[in-house]
């Protein structure tokens, strides 16, 4: 369905104010490379900071690559006509970590759901209007609560109303930002079961941005890691969480929780500081804090 090809984005670094000039690159993404299958689960995990989120905004267009390609079902982003855009981004949509910074708290939840049908289908009002109900009661929401606003709704309940304004547009592709980092634990596994649901219900793809590794061995069918803008292990998620092959790897995993008390675990000790991506070490760039 998407294919991400040698990918990368450099942010300039200046110094001065009136005469700026570029003195380096912040390499966020460099040369990333990763597809995502039609009803699969993509889980990328990795520290803060190590570029997950410039590579979904990336495919979101919200930022340009600076080389490299993006490619959805064979068309390449940066080569989209005014139409195929419209519909790129109806195909592809995002939930965001933070449900209430998402959603405009001066609009009611009927008409945050609808503007993706307005903005790129431009439907009739009467028709906005039954697809709103018909998502809201999709992710387990009430169809009487078009009327209210954000403030109006608990964490886990603005997480679905976001779920809904991804899937109005009949999304195909749907990018998870760290989607239950900023909800309650008791309300994180119903949020969960519901991605879960939909992606079986409606044969959905989903992009799974996390530095939850319990989230996303949850979800997930492959897991990529990524550290310091690089992929440095792609795989199956059993495969992965089980034998991981990469030292970074397998220090996550041994740094994460277990999920149970009595559970052992080799523990791995990792020497020196995260180098800067502005002069990331050559070859492997975990070499460095290698064990």
């Amino acid at each position: 369905m998407l294919q991400v090809k040698n990918v990368r984005k450099y942010f300039p670094v200046a110094r001065g104010l009136l005469f700026a000039a570029t003195w380096g690159w912040v390499k966020a993404v460099d040369d990333v490379s990763l597809a995502i299958r039609e009803e699969e689960t993509l889980g990328l995990v990795g520290e803060s900071g190590c570029g997950k989120t410039t590579l979904a905004k990336l495919i979101l267009l919200l930022e340009k690559p600076t080389a490299g390609e993006v490619l959805f079902r064979g068309m390449n982003l940066q080569e989209l006509s005014r139409s195929d855009l419209h519909q790129y981004r109806s195909a592809v949509q995002a939930v965001f970590q933070d449900p209430h910074s998402a959603l405009n708290p001066r609009m009611r939840i009927g008409e945050i759901i609808g503007e993706p049908l307005a903005v790129n289908h431009r439907l009739p009002k009467r028709a906005v209007q039954e697809r709103v109900v018909e998502v809201m009661e999709q992710v387990g929401l009430n169809p009487t609560y078009t009327p209210l606003y954000p403030h109006e709704f608990s964490g886990g309940q603005r997480q679905r109303i976001a779920a809904a304004r991804a899937l109005a547009s009949n999304s195909k592709l749907i990018v998870l930002d760290e989607p239950v980092a900023s909800l309650d634990v008791s309300i994180r596994s119903q949020i969960i079961n519901l991605f879960k649901d939909l992606q079986e219900k409606l044969g959905l793809s989903y992009l799974l941005i996390t530095h939850d590794l319990a989230v996303s061995r949850h979800l997930s069918h492959r897991v990529a890691v990524m550290y310091l803008g690089k992929i440095v292990e792609l795989a199956a998620a059993d495969p992965l969480y089980n034998k991981p092959l990469h030292p970074y790897t397998k220090a996550l995993l041994s740094a994460a929780l277990p999920s149970h008390p009595d559970e052992k675990r080799e523990e791995t000790d990792l020497s020196g500081e995260v180098p800067s991506s502005l002069d990331p070490p050559s070859g492997c760039r975990f070499r460095t804090r290698c064990p």
